[in-house]
């Protein structure tokens, strides 16, 4: 296997890194590093049409990824996830076309699995035997399940309030499971601040380098799909932004490396709800960097980040892209992942029905429009998210007669 990567790099003070070497933050700047790559030899060395017959997995481009050995690959079975027509969903919206990158088809049930993989991945390649991260559900059971097939050491700090599933999926993992009553940044300053007493790597989002590039693949499978085609608008939901920061990068990378049909790139829209959105309110305010956010509070428990380390490279990647940071009514969320379900049997959880409601406002605005391909993410599996809907169904007394007209 050929090794491209050449360095690592700070994304705000742009201090270059040994990428040989274990890192967490910029120790400059306390900001997050990027994985760089020779795209040079890449163009000279490999093609694109040389994907065909690989395995149909998030492995398969493995020129641009970081690990060194193959050997060392820590793996569930990362799939190539479908990117679905949603036709009565778009007609719903009056739309022309409506894709779904349906996440929740990967281990773990989201798009947590991408990132941990590759971050196990190239902690195992540089030796960490103990690993440590905050989640607000998903990633800690991504995390705590890569830890478990790498033979490592896995601790997961989460808010009291998270879901139950999440909770027993770590826990049935091995890792050692911990409820904290706070927020994700709370559990995140415990994983901080553990590290000088349990010597464990911090896996927190963008405090290393690699969970981004395992989300890149994202980005590069959505172009394959499209035959290096890009869509014009994706809607994404954003808590600690790397999936939209990660899809941004794959996008400049193909662009480099000139596997796009033409210079067009999506416009990427950050959706948050409006009870969690630092994002939306810097991007309102014209900011750069986002304040936290204070009282967060939604059920869509991927985008309740209320600081975001890579707050800027979010915003960044929005702008450049045209793009647009937006943030629905919480009350919104339930209707639209109920409605979603029931007209796609797509298996939308809350963060996906952020999307949706953003979709709703931009088109009523003009800011999207009907006649544009569309794709939005589906980031989970709406099975983990049993407290996001409060259903009442009705009891039939098998005691009594069917009553067929109430039926």
């Amino acid at each position: 296997m050929t090794y491209f990567v050449t360095h690592l790099e700070c994304a705000n003070c742009f201090e270059r890194y040994d990428a040989a070497l274990l890192h967490g933050l910029c120790i400059k700047c306390q900001k997050p590093l990027w994985v760089r790559y020779d795209l040079d030899a890449v163009r000279r060395q490999f093609t694109k049409q040389q994907l065909a017959g690989r395995d149909n997995t998030m492995w398969r481009y493995r020129e641009l990824l970081p690990m060194r050995d193959p050997t060392a690959v820590i793996t569930l079975g990362e799939t190539v996830t479908p990117l679905l027509p949603a036709p009565r969903l778009a007609a719903a919206f009056g739309l022309r076309e409506l894709l779904v990158k349906d996440e929740s088809r990967l281990p773990t049930g989201s798009f947590k699995a991408r990132g941990m993989a590759m971050a196990i991945t190239r902690a195992n390649e540089l030796g960490i035997r103990r690993v440590a991260a905050p989640t607000a559900g998903n990633a800690g059971g991504a995390m705590a399940a890569y830890a478990a097939r790498a033979g490592m050491e896995a601790y997961v700090f989460m808010p009291q309030d998270t879901s139950v599933i999440n909770a027993k999926e770590c826990w049935l993992a091995g890792a050692k499971t911990y409820y904290v009553n706070g927020l994700i940044n709370d559990c995140g300053r415990i994983v901080g601040e553990g590290k000088t007493h349990k010597q464990w790597f911090d896996l927190s989002t963008l405090k290393e380098p690699y969970r981004i590039e395992g989300k890149k693949t994202m980005g590069l499978e959505l172009a394959e799909q499209l035959d290096w085609e890009l869509p014009d608008v994706i809607l994404y939901p954003t808590g600690g932004g790397t999936g939209l920061i990660g899809m941004w990068k794959a996008f400049a990378e193909l662009e480099a490396l000139g596997w796009l049909k033409s210079p067009h790139k999506p416009r990427m829209i950050s959706c948050q709800s409006d009870g969690c959105a630092p994002i939306a309110r810097a991007f309102e305010r014209g900011e750069r960097f986002a304040a936290k956010f204070e009282n967060a509070a939604t059920i869509a428990s991927g985008v309740r980040v209320p600081v975001a380390v890579g707050d800027f490279m979010i915003l960044d990647a929005v702008r450049e892209s045209g793009g647009l940071a937006v943030a629905v009514p919480e009350e919104r969320i339930a209707p639209w992942m109920k409605k979603a379900i029931s007209l796609e049997g797509l298996s939308i959880c809350p963060e996906t029905a952020v999307c949706l409601g953003a979709l709703e406002s931009l088109l009523a605005s003009g800011a999207v429009r009907a006649d544009e391909r569309i794709v939005v993410f589906n980031t989970g599996a709406a099975q983990k998210y049993p407290e996001a809907v409060d259903e009442v169904l009705p009891l039939i007394d098998i005691r009594q007669p069917i009553d067929w007209e109430r039926i």
